[in-house]
């Protein structure tokens, strides 16, 4: 099969059948076209009959060893897995289909990711950020009300922007989150979360709500809008900036915040798993670390034979 039709009917596949967001479709779409350009410069014919199986596994390694290694904007290893994986799904997806006799990606490994591990706030810090947003003022009163919300659930931003009124139930005390997949949590809303709720339910939304056309959108811009993740994104950095943090702080620190703080506090990381909406406990468990460095230092600090001193090495011989 030619190689540039069997890349179309990936795109339509992972689109379609697999169902998957339109950014990371659009992603594999621009992964996948740096991918044929660079095979065109390389010797295979994309519109060739049967292209598809002049790639070879020296073709694809190739591939990524030149973009690592180009003198303008190289790319980073956690980059190269990501395309790595575009191009292994296209190829496994070819030779599913019937459309290569071969996978020229099977047996390469991809790059060794460094350990990253998540950046938390302190408690304090996540207090002050929230009451940043103190105040009468109708965007103050949403934005606090946003901010509690993330650090209740663990949310991600786009979760929280496109949550609906209905998706607050109020005899159980939860919201429903809708994470990637469209699959649906159950997460607890505590009680400051559902102050901050209420106020902005009671207070704000129907004066928002009454700017613009009828929308079921739980956060609303001031026009009248759905609250859009780019707004969500500088109520975040508007209140760190009034609130003098040094710390760099992301709509994701918030999450990893939430993790932390409730391993910190005991809870199991399977529960956690839950609540953040991890397919797999080892994503949580990056979270675990994060705790044991915190223990670690602790211990350092704290225990009187933690650390040696040349006063402590006894005589030798």
């Amino acid at each position: 099969m030619k190689l540039v039709a069997a890349r179309e009917a990936y795109i339509r596949h992972v689109s379609i059948e697999r169902g998957l967001s339109a950014n990371t479709v659009e992603a594999y779409g621009r992964d996948l076209a740096s991918y044929v350009d660079w095979l065109a410069a390389n010797g295979v014919n994309p519109e060739a009959d049967d292209s598809v199986n002049d790639i070879t596994a020296t073709l694809v390694t190739g591939f990524i060893a030149e973009l690592h290694e180009r003198a303008e904007s190289p790319l980073t290893a956690s980059s190269q897995a990501r395309l790595l994986s575009s191009v292994r799904g296209f190829h496994r997806f070819a030779l599913d289909e019937g459309y290569s006799t071969l996978d020229p990606t099977l047996g390469i490994a991809p790059p060794k990711l460094p350990a990253r591990l998540p950046k938390a706030l302190t408690i304090t810090e996540v207090e002050a950020l929230i009451a940043a947003c103190d105040g009468d003022d109708e965007v103050l009163i949403r934005d606090r009300a946003v901010l509690e919300l993330l650090y209740a659930t663990g949310a991600r931003i786009t979760e929280i922007v496109s949550l609906n009124v209905d998706d607050i139930t109020d005899s159980e005390g939860m919201v429903r989150v809708r994470g990637k997949g469209n699959k649906q949590r159950l997460v607890p809303v505590g009680s400051f979360a559902r102050a901050a709720l209420d106020a902005y339910l009671v207070r704000v939304r129907p004066v928002f709500s009454a700017r613009g056309n009828s929308t079921p959108a739980l956060f609303l811009g001031p026009r009248g809008a759905r609250m859009s993740r780019q707004s969500a994104w500088l109520v975040i950095q508007s209140a760190a900036e009034r609130a003098h943090l040094t710390t760099h702080v992301s709509p994701h620190s918030l999450r990893h915040s939430f993790a932390t703080h409730l391993l910190n506090g005991g809870a199991d990381v399977r529960v956690v798993q839950e609540l953040l909406g991890h397919s797999s406990v080892a994503t949580t468990q990056i979270y675990t670390l994060v705790t044991a460095d915190a223990l670690r230092e602790s211990y350092q600090l704290a225990h009187p034979r933690a650390r040696a001193t040349s006063n402590d090495v006894g005589p030798s011989g």
